[in-house]
């Protein structure tokens, strides 16, 4: 293991600023916990492996909504739309209730699958590594479909949009 004192110095606004200009998708994560559906928005998600088949994501460690969705022990991942740029930034806030005005159904894990997805991928926590301030979550994927062929939402460069 490397000690800290060997690492470089980097600046935190210099890293978003550089790491800000690689565009990703942008996912909703969601689970019921206690009976209550509990979402985030999340740009780092990827696919792990086919076999067997798992994803990941990395919510930050102090996320109160993770705290929830690790706590429910599975997640669905719904890949949002271009046209879903307002439920992105319900899911993005710190609001007590983000399925007040959000259509969705329970997945096979009972994850909420939010209507007008492009796709959604249910899952259930496989392990939760370390990352930093961050937490790096595998899940194996229950089951996935593709839901309506449209244009994705992006983020890039600090700001959402979609292909031009």
């Amino acid at each position: 293991m490397t000690d800290a004192s060997d690492q470089p110095s980097i600046d935190s606004g210099l890293f978003r600023n550089v790491l800000g200009h690689f565009p990703t998708g942008v996912t909703a994560v969601t689970a019921v916990n206690e009976g209550r559906p509990v979402g985030m928005a999340i740009g780092s998600f990827t696919s792990v492996s086919l076999y067997p088949p798992l994803v990941a994501f990395l919510p930050t460690k102090d996320s109160t909504s993770w705290a929830d969705i690790r706590a429910a022990g599975s997640f669905c991942v719904n890949v949002m739309a271009q046209d879903q740029m307002a439920i992105c930034g319900v899911m993005a806030s710190r609001a007590d209730d983000k399925f007040v005005d959000v259509s969705w159904r329970p997945g096979p894990t009972g994850a909420p699958i939010i209507d007008g997805s492009i796709a959604y991928i249910d899952c259930t926590v496989e392990a939760v590594y370390d990352g930093g301030d961050h937490d790096i979550v595998v899940g194996r994927v229950v089951e996935l479909d593709v839901l309506d062929a449209k244009d994705p939402l992006l983020f890039w460069n600090g700001g959402y949009g979609t292909f031009a």
